[in-house]
C-alpha cells in the first residue's frame, strides 16, 4: 500500500494506521451509532488494500465520517461465491484485505461465509476485529438466560415453512434468537406462539440508535403489540427456552411399573416405565427389585 493514505479521522483529528499484515480482516461495524467503532477497526479500515462491503453506499456514510479513502468494491451474497478463490488469491500474495457488512459482524445473516471458507481450505490468515453485534446486544438486555442461547437468523418468510423450522426449536431449552424484518414481526411473534407455545420473548428495535426501544412480554402479547401499527428498523427476537419437563408423580409411575411387572419381565418393565416417564433406569430397577422382594 506504499503511497496511499492510511489515515483516518477522529473529531477532525488526524492519525495514521500503522501496516497490517497479510491476510484478511473480518470487521465488526456499528449497527447504529457511529461511535461504536473501535480503535482497532478504524485502524484496520484505514490500512487495508482493499475493503469488502456488502454494499458500497451503506458503508461510504461510515468509511467517509471517519476520513477513510481505502478502496473499497462490492461483495454480497450475489457474487461472493464467484469472486472467493480470486480473494483468496490476492491474500496468498500478500494482501490485507478488510471485509465488512453493512452493519455488526460480518457472517451473522449477512455474506462472507464461502470467502473464509475458501481461505480456510488453503490456510491462509483470517483475522476477527470484534466488536458491534446485533444479536448480542439484544440478548444481554433482554433479561432471558445468557448460558446457553442459539442464533436461528431470520425465519422463512413463508408461514407454511417458518411453522416448520419453528417446529424443529419447541424442545429447545436454550434461549432462542432471530432477526426479522418489520413487515414479518408481528406474523412471526403470532407464528411463534402458536408453535413454541406463549412463552416469555423480547424485541429489539433500532439498537443503539436514536429511537432504541426493547419490549418485553408474552409471544402473543408481543404479536398484538407489533400488529397494532407501523414497525421501523429490523428487529431482534429473543425467545425463552422451551420449560424444563416437570417430574412425573412417583406414585403414578410407580403404579405403571406395577402394571407393566405382572405382564413382562422386570427388565423389560423396567426399560418401558424409564422410556415412558422419561426417568432414569437406574431409579425405575431399583423400585423394580424392591416390589419384587416385597411380593
Amino acid at each position: 500500500m506504499s503511497g496511499e493514505s492510511r489515515d483516518y479521522f477522529i473529531a477532525g483529528t488526524r492519525f495514521e494506521a500503522p501496516p497490517l499484515a497479510p491476510g484478511l480482516y473480518v470487521v465488526a461495524t456499528p449497527i447504529g451509532n457511529l461511535r461504536d467503532i473501535t480503535l482497532r477497526a478504524l485502524e484496520t479500515l484505514a490500512a487495508a488494500e482493499l475493503v469488502l462491503c456488502e454494499d458500497t453506499r451503506t458503508s461510504a456514510k461510515l468509511l467517509d465520517h471517519y476520513g477513510i479513502k481505502a478502496r473499497r468494491q462490492a461483495l454480497h451474497e450475489h457474487n461472493e461465491r464467484d469472486k472467493a478463490d480470486h480473494i483468496a488469491a490476492l491474500v496468498a500474495g500478500g494482501a490485507a484485505i478488510a471485509l465488512i457488512s453493512d452493519a455488526g459482524t460480518p457472517l451473522l445473516s449477512d455474506p462472507g461465509f464461502p470467502l473464509i471458507r475458501a481461505l480456510a481450505e488453503k490456510d491462509l490468515p483470517v483475522f476477527p476485529i470484534p466488536g458491534a453485534s446485533a444479536l448480542l446486544s439484544a440478548l444481554v438486555v433482554a433479561g432471558l438466560p445468557t448460558d446457553a442461547f442459539a442464533f436461528h437468523g431470520f425465519l422463512p418468510p413463508k408461514a407454511g415453512a417458518r411453522t416448520n423450522a419453528l417446529e424443529k426449536l419447541k424442545d429447545s431449552r436454550e434461549t432462542l434468537v432471530f432477526y426479522e424484518s418489520p413487515r414479518r414481526l408481528a406474523a412471526s411473534l403470532a407464528g411463534m406462539a402458536e408453535v413454541l407455545g406463549d412463552r416469555p420473548a423480547v424485541v429489539s428495535l433500532e439498537l443503539t440508535k436514536r429511537f432504541e426501544r426493547t419490549s418485553r412480554g408474552s409471544l402473543s402479547e408481543l404479536a398484538g403489540q407489533f400488529g397494532a401499527g407501523e414497525t421501523k428498523g429490523e428487529a431482534v427476537i429473543v425467545v425463552a427456552g422451551a420449560a424444563e419437563p416437570s417430574a412425573p408423580a412417583a406414585e403414578d409411575w410407580q403404579a405403571a411399573l406395577a402394571d407393566a411387572m405382572a405382564g413382562q419381565p422386570l427388565r423389560a418393565a423396567v426399560d418401558e416405565i424409564a422410556a415412558r416417564f422419561g426417568l432414569k433406569r437406574k431409579e425405575v430397577y431399583d423400585a423394580a427389585l424392591a416390589r419384587k422382594n416385597t411380593q
